[in-house]
């Protein structure tokens, strides 16, 4: 059995083949192999070449466009990281710069240096000294900054200046229909409202955002109208309105323009805290309003006086002395007027007569 076995493991196995034909066992070696074509190995390799470059270069266009997603679905790279250095080198954000700077280099000179006003600095002045609604201005103007298009930008501010150029233009007769209404009653409350309407505002986002910074503007308008039409001066003068309307629309212009350039989503964290602000003056101002203001009342008598401090004047109506609680007042003492001394006149001498010749004597 021994034998047989090793036999049968010394024999060469053989595979048949489907055609019939057997195979022997025994795999030729690679090296052994018979060489192919020179050509044949030349196309091989120039195949396997372009198909490993285009393979390395689908799965660039693959990485690439993996980054590019990423990147667009983390917009708080884009809009957290502001390129300072080329908002600097904008000549649009230097001519803005430009134009908020010479305003508060013009405010600066025209406190500083003493002359005589004009009325067109008075009135640019005025519009500083009504401070709930220059701090509403600069509330719209960073709720124009945040506008998403140009378009709405230049909705915010056409808005703003519109209301404000035709109430002061027509003034007389909208007031007068003004007084007429019940609006005439509750005046008092327009720059309240205007302040805390620009506040809220800026607590919205997307298109809300905008409608309600329009609406505001044309409420701040409204009432910085009221306040330049209803003063001494007023409509009257035309520069002293031009000069009012020129500093206001400073206000809301000049920072737009400048804050434009920043504009992204972290400039509601800012936003928000401005709009809180402006909410709180504006309920300061309104409960100001609401309070009495204190009156000058005379002291309260002292108890420990007799009749209770009370005072008791008492005239005669015979002309005799008058008495304060029962005590007779000496008016002797009371300065009297001075007799009226009449002017001392130079003498003049008498007015010369006819001269009078007497006759000779005989």
């Amino acid at each position: 059995m021994s034998k047989r076995r090793q036999s049968q493991r010394s024999r060469s196995k053989a595979r048949v083949r489907a055609d019939g034909s057997t195979a022997n066992s025994q795999r030729s070696r690679p090296e052994a192999a018979t060489p192919a074509p020179k050509g044949q190995a030349e196309v091989k390799v120039k195949t396997r070449g372009a198909a490993s470059a285009s393979g390395k270069s689908a799965a660039g266009a693959a990485a690439a466009s993996a980054q590019s997603a990423a990147s667009a679905a983390s917009p708080a790279d884009a809009g957290n990281r502001p390129d300072f250095a080329a908002i600097f080198a904008n000549p649009s954000f230097r001519r803005s710069l430009w134009l908020l700077n010479a305003g508060v280099i013009g405010l600066l000179l025209s406190q500083g240096i003493p002359h005589d006003y004009g009325f067109l600095e008075l009135g640019a002045l005025f519009t500083f000294s009504v401070y709930d609604l220059a701090l509403a201005m600069l509330g719209l103007a960073l709720g124009a900054a945040m506008a998403e298009t140009r378009r709405d930008f230049l909705a915010v501010v056409g808005v703003f200046l519109g209301v404000l150029v035709v109430m002061l233009a027509f003034f007389d007769p909208i007031f007068g229909v003004i007084r007429s209404s019940p609006l005439g009653e509750v005046l008092y409350l327009v720059a309240p409202t205007a302040v805390i309407s620009t506040g809220a505002a800026l607590w919205l986002t997307g298109r809300w955002r905008q409608w309600a910074v329009m609406l505001a503007a044309g409420v701040v308008a409204f009432s910085f109208s009221l306040f330049v039409g209803l003063d001494d001066i007023g409509v009257g003068l035309i520069d002293f309105a031009f000069g009012t309307v020129l500093s206001a629309l400073w206000l809301v212009l000049a920072p737009a323009l400048m804050l434009r350039h920043f504009r992204g989503p972290w400039l509601k964290i800012p936003a928000r805290i401005v709009g809180s602000w402006l909410v709180v003056i504006g309920v300061i101002v309104l409960v100001s309003l609401y309070v009495p203001m204190p009156l000058k009342a005379p002291p309260l008598p002292d108890p420990s006086q007799p009749d209770g401090g009370a005072i008791e004047l008492q005239i005669p109506e015979d002309g005799s002395a008058p008495t304060l609680n029962g005590e007779v007042l000496d008016l002797e003492g009371a300065a009297e007027p001075q007799a009226s001394v009449a002017p001392a006149t130079p003498p003049t001498s008498p007015e010369p007569g006819p001269a009078q010749s007497t006759p000779p004597k005989p």
